[in-house]
């Protein structure tokens, strides 16, 4: 077996649209394509022998043990290597249920499809599966442990911490969407202008100078005691003169601590000696040079939590501990302490195994103990020195039990110290009593307080503490979104985004919006090349000046990535014609309809899906939306228009010589088509389609006025600016140029259309063809080009994707020659710029020269500066 791609899916796609975190394998699998699971002698025996928890996988079965029913019917490795995958990842604490095997077209190669939790997990899994399910092929003993334990560190190691993913599950529950900005904890919540960050617990709305004040111990400290809150007596320290004298002055018990830690790193509690004292000063000075020394106050470890200066919950923390049964050694407590199944690796469960460390051994150090020492019967042997659930401590919830002056009390810190997300660390008898009678002090203010103590106690309530988290940074029930309008199809996918930009920001919207050729914020060229994938839509959703989308969404980056978004507001599909095809496993245009309609089935329910009705692939995939559906047409008297208008349905169709707004049975006329630019008088038929979608679009939004739209209309002009490569006529002293980003047959088409209705003679043609498409759609390009031109002359794509540049042209003069009863005079120039000085030079007077250009700024350019010339000149 050969793994041939890995692909990551990051949003909606192909497979599945409520399923955005996919891993798409390739895999090839050779020899073993002839041996099905069944023609393998021991297979099923070995694979439940590995994955005994197998049997709960139900597959097409539908029933428990459905999985092994399939293997010993005999089903091929493709699919085994899928449940494989997926349960491996189970197994590492990552529940992953959803998978699909699908053929790729060519004997022997599979998609393995299945679902992830954390991307570099679900990569190594893929690897991994193909490695176990050989081993199985071969007989070959394996140990899963390995794998299971690398899993489990990708996992902790990539996944949002439990306190960031509590906030973002619950933006999610709110529909608020998120995109995680680095491989730590920083996240963006909503889009555009309404976003909001968190990194941690900690919010773009908390305050920089209160999180400073709080990393300043000795300074909150000094806040505290000045505003009577109490606190625990004690000084600032950097010599061991100053310990002696912090001692003197204090008496033990003592506790030391670094000034600026965290986390409990450096801390040392209950100091009852001087040598106690030097070691513990030695260990926080390897985190600040300033230490504090205070009084250690007796009592219990509590943690206060309050946000947007609210009281939300308290918990009591307990160290990482064992007791004694006067019977077993220390180590022994530990590991059935550890057998517990509520405690894993990392953050994988509610509290995490206990680990021998430092700390631990300088404990035990302290009490003359060794991990062999037998403590007596029922002894609290304490193996961390802070009660931080990270290193195995646990948590018991006590909200109910905080009396209201303690309530009180947290609420006046946070506001002290102008914390909004505040964790507020006490130690007291209890916090049933006011910590003022009950002898309990305030120890520390954390900035950044971890929520897991608090959302997965060991003991007591769970207390939803990311709740009033969301609600301060998105109150009112916001969901932190803009408008998105996104656009797919085959052709007239970056005019039919530019336009409706352009209507967009005509109404006075800060438009962001990507296209083949850049991304674009509020009209300002950000990115250039091909920008119609997920990262580009990205870069105009985490855009904070952005307050409106349009989003081209091409094949490649949705089958590559999936979308960047979960929805939109309204999609359009403006066609799906032969392009594409034999590339990435679409081989039918039934197919690639497949993948446009991911994009209006990512519609809102509330929203609005614009389809072509002219189209039969496109018309029909209303069938698989539950979003309202709109269509355009341009023919007025399309049956598929009437029944849907006649049941009170929004349409726009060409009507008439106008573009016409169709709201049930009543028509409102926008603007005739001769005063559209880009129509170029009604000349340009594909642009009068691309035109339709674009104002139906802007018109379902309410503060989009059909006067902007009007505007917006007449002011789009078909320009090397507002139109790069779309219909770019340059009007020579003696000649025309006409510059089309045309790449496929029926685009090609609908230009060769444009041309023929224009004036000019002899009609001169610079075209190409794309090595990475199919022979016939090559051929195709050069029969109607060998319709549609007086003369033609060959050039070449810079990238050749995969072919000679003579084997397309050789296709291409194929296709010419088709054209029968014409000699067509033919000029082979590989060099698309030489291709358009030979065109220049040659041209003779009144001719029509269009060219087909594949990078749309370089032949732009040239063209420009030619005619900048010929202007100085005359």
């Amino acid at each position: 077996m050969k793994i041939e791609e890995i692909k990551v899916l990051r949003g909606p796609n192909y497979w599945s649209v409520r399923r955005p975190k996919l891993i798409q394998m390739k895999l090839n699998l050779e020899e073993l394509e002839q041996r099905p699971t069944n023609t393998i002698d021991g297979f099923r025996q070995r694979l439940e022998s590995l994955f005994p928890s197998m049997y709960s996988h139900r597959c097409s079965v539908g029933k428990p043990g459905g999985f092994f029913e399939r293997v010993d019917e005999g089903t091929w490795m493709g699919h085994v290597i899928e449940h494989i995958a997926l349960e491996l990842q189970t197994l590492a604490g990552m529940n992953c249920g959803f998978g699909r095997t699908r053929g790729t077209g060519k004997e022997g190669e599979y998609h393995v499809v299945f679902n992830y939790m954390e991307e570099d997990a679900g990569v190594y899994a893929a690897k991994a599966s193909v490695r176990i399910a050989q081993s199985l092929v071969d007989a070959v003993a394996y140990d899963l442990s390995e794998d299971i334990q690398r899993l489990r560190e990708i996992r902790e190691d990539t996944r949002l911490g439990p306190s960031t993913g509590c906030i973002v599950e619950e933006a999610a529950k709110r529909g608020i969407p998120y995109i995680r900005l680095n491989k730590q904890s920083l996240v963006q919540l909503g889009y555009g202008v309404h976003q909001k960050r968190i990194r941690a617990t900690i919010a773009s709305t908390t305050s920089n100078i209160a999180v400073d004040i709080a990393c300043d111990k000795e300074e909150t400290k000094n806040l505290l005691e000045a505003a009577e809150i109490p606190v625990p007596k004690g000084t600032v320290i950097r010599t061991e003169a100053g310990l002696e004298d912090a001692v003197a002055k204090f008496g033990y018990p003592l506790v030391i601590k670094p000034i600026d830690g965290n986390h409990g790193k450096g801390n040392t509690t209950n100091i009852t000696t001087w040598e106690m004292a030097l070691k513990a000063f030695e260990a926080a000075k390897q985190y600040s040079r300033s230490v504090i020394v205070e009084k250690f106050i007796t009592g219990v470890d509590f943690r206060v939590l309050v946000i947007n200066y609210k009281f939300v919950c308290a918990a009591l923390r307990t160290p990482a501990s064992v007791i004694g049964d006067g019977v077993h050694t220390i180590q022994w407590l530990i590991d059935e302490t550890n057998k517990d199944p509520r405690r894993g690796y990392g953050h994988e469960k509610v509290l995490t195994q206990i680990t021998i460390d430092q700390f631990t051994q300088k404990m035990l150090d302290e009490k003359g103990y060794t991990l062999d020492t037998i403590p007596p019967k029922d002894e609290l042997v304490l193996l961390k020195p802070t009660a931080n659930l990270s290193t195995g401590g646990t948590s018991t919830d006590v909200t109910d039990e905080v009396h209201p002056v303690n309530i009180f009390l947290a609420e006046r810190i946070a506001k002290i110290i102008g914390l909004d997300i505040c964790g507020i660390d006490i130690m007291a008898p209890d916090l049933r009593a006011p910590i003022y009678e009950n002898g309990g002090a305030v120890l520390e203010v954390n900035a950044a307080p971890g929520f897991r103590m608090h959302i997965e106690p060991a003991e007591g309530l769970p207390r939803n503490v990311a709740e009033p988290v969301i609600n301060m940074l998105f109150p009112k029930g916001s969901d932190g979104r803009i408008p998105i309008i996104a656009v797919t199809g085959t052709n007239g996918k970056t005019t039919t985004t530019r336009l409706t930009a352009h209507i967009c920001k005509t109404a006075g919207r800060k438009v962001g919006y990507t296209t083949s050729d850049g991304v674009y914020i509020q009209n300002q060229l950000m990115m250039k090349g091909d920008c119609t994938g997920p990262l580009s839509a990205q870069f105009v959703l985490r855009d904070p000046t952005v307050d409106f989308a349009v989003l081209e969404c091409a094949r490649g980056g949705l089958l590559k990535a999936g979308l960047a978004f979960q929805h939109c507001n309204v999609s359009i599909v403006t066609n799906v014609t032969a392009d594409h095809l034999g590339l990435g496993g679409i081989d039918s245009l039934e197919q690639m309809a497949r993948v446009k309609a991911v994009i209006p089935e990512t519609t809102f329910n509330h929203g609005f899906a614009i389809l072509n009705a002219d189209d039969d692939l496109v018309y029909n995939m209303y069938k698989g939306l539950s979003c309202n559906v709109a269509y355009f047409s341009m023919d007025e008297m399309n049956p598929r228009i009437q029944e849907h208008c006649n049941k009170g349905g929004y349409a726009v169709v060409f009507e008439n010589g106008y573009v016409s707004i169709l709201k049930g049975t009543w028509k409102i006329r926008v603007i005739k088509v001769s005063e559209i630019p880009i129509t170029y008088g009604g000349k340009a038929v594909h642009n009068i389609m691309n035109t339709l979608p674009a104002v139906l679009a802007t018109y379902l939004f309410k503060d989009i006025s059909i006067e902007d739209i009007r505007t917006a209309l007449t002011t789009f002009v078909p320009s090397p600016s507002q139109t790069p490569g779309r219909l770019n006529l340059f009007e020579f002293k003696h000649f025309k140029f006409l510059v089309d980003f045309a790449h496929n047959p029926a685009g090609l088409e609908l230009l060769c259309d444009f041309v023929g209705k224009m004036d000019g003679f002899p009609k001169v043609g610079i075209i190409s063809g794309t090595g990475d498409r199919r022979d016939e759609d090559i051929r195709e390009l050069g029969r109607i080009s060998g319709r549609s031109f007086d003369e033609i002359i060959i050039r070449q794509d810079k990238n050749l994707r995969g072919r000679t540049a003579e084997e397309i042209v050789n296709l291409l003069v194929e296709g010419i020659n088709d054209t029968k009863g014409k000699d067509i005079p033919l000029t082979i120039i590989y060099n698309e710029k030489e291709a358009i000085m030979h065109a220049y030079n040659t041209a003779k007077p009144g001719s029509l020269i269009t060219i087909m250009c594949d990078v749309v700024a370089e032949a732009l350019d040239l063209i420009k500066a030619l005619k900048e010339k010929e202007d100085l000149n005359e």
